[in-house]
């Protein structure tokens, strides 16, 4: 009889843990655990899969991680920011040596980045900077300003501002506001843009300046598209908008889908960022302008050789330590270049360099 009940509830406790997904990380993301670790054991915390950066940044680190011998585990939270700080803790328990993370909120994570200090795991913030600790080894970035700079410079030049004598009606849209990143990409550009809009030559006509009054909530592409409808059928009625500024494709491709709908025959210059597929696509089919391209497989490289260095005691390659404060410590950071992307240079640049095929484009 005792028997009996021991096997009846082993199948009871084996329905309840398929029921509830497992060993499942929490939030349901997907975990990837590979690599012999020899050479120690990595935790990498993505954001979202739902921006195709972060799969390949995902991606180009696990490889290039498993290349050196360590051991893996991949985990994507959603843009909840609860999962991910579950997730983190799930590391910590699994016992990683380092942990790579680029959060989504940067200022949520200062309790689990105290968990990690206290079990001797270092962290390398990828991306985006993790704010409010003291506990962030080093930063693996792009020069985020500098893609603002880049975003504003197109626009200058595709309407010809220093030789046009009119005015030009333009609209801004920034990042997430929990995102350090989405600051600099907003300065970056207005610190170009700013004369023009004070000598009159651009025009925002909605009155919509600064991040609390343009940013966008998760990067959200449908929070865009919302927000330029709104912005179309309150002040273009009887004008166009000349120019968007937006930091992100996934925005980029929001607003165009506004324009598109309402009927704009000759698009607007549409900035972007990050060179997804659907930006690279747009651009090639003569509707997005521009994008900003960011190569993960560098920054996935450079983030996997400041974890290396720390785990084996040494100083990572950094090339700024006076730019990122947050809040707690200057964060040593390495900046990569961004790189201006468009439909002249796209084919050379995106496909050339192997980061999409031509048939990925079409």
């Amino acid at each position: 009889m005792k028997k009996v009940s021991l096997i009846v509830m082993a199948i009871v406790v084996a329905f309840m843990v398929t029921a509830c997904g497992g060993s499942e990380p929490t939030g349901g993301s997907e975990s990837s655990d590979g690599g012999s670790g020899e050479a120690g054991f990595v935790g990498i915390a993505m954001p979202t899969k739902s921006s195709e950066r972060w799969v390949h940044d995902g991606d180009n680190m696990v490889k290039q991680f498993e290349d050196l011998g360590y051991k893996t585990v991949l985990q994507y939270a959603e843009d909840v920011v609860e999962n991910q700080i579950s997730q983190i803790e799930n590391m910590i328990t699994q016992g990683v040596d380092v942990l790579v993370i680029a959060s989504i909120d940067g200022e949520a994570l200062t309790n689990v980045l105290e968990s990690a200090s206290a079990a001797g795991i270092p962290v390398i913030s990828y991306d985006r900077l993790i704010k409010g600790s003291e506990h962030v080894s080093y930063y693996a970035t792009f020069d985020n300003f500098q893609v603002g700079v880049l975003q504003g410079s197109y626009i200058i030049e595709a309407l010809d501002l220093e030789n046009e004598q009119g005015s030009f009606n333009i609209e801004l849209f920034g990042g997430s506001p929990d995102d350090n990143n989405a600051y600099f990409f907003y300065d970056g550009a207005m610190s170009v843009l700013q004369p023009y809009i004070d000598e009159g030559k651009l025009i925002v006509k909605s009155e919509q300046f600064g991040m609390d009054k343009v940013s966008t909530l998760r990067w959200d592409a449908a929070l865009a598209q919302s927000r330029m409808d709104n912005l179309l059928s309150t002040y273009y009625t009887d004008e166009e908008v000349d120019a968007v500024l937006s930091p992100y494709d996934g925005i980029s491709i929001g607003i165009i889908s506004a324009l598109k709908n309402i009927g704009y025959s000759e698009l607007p210059v549409v900035t972007g960022q990050d060179a997804e597929l659907a930006s690279v696509k747009s651009i090639a089919a003569g509707e997005q302008t521009m994008t900003v391209f960011k190569d993960t497989r560098e920054l996935a490289k450079k983030a996997v050789e400041m974890a290396d260095a720390v785990l084996k005691g040494e100083e990572a390659e950094v090339n700024d330590t006076e730019t990122y404060d947050n809040g707690k410590t200057i964060v040593r950071s390495y900046l990569l270049e961004p790189v201006k992307v468009d439909r002249d240079n796209y084919e050379d640049i995106i496909i050339g360099g192997g980061y999409y095929t031509a048939e990925e484009v079409q």
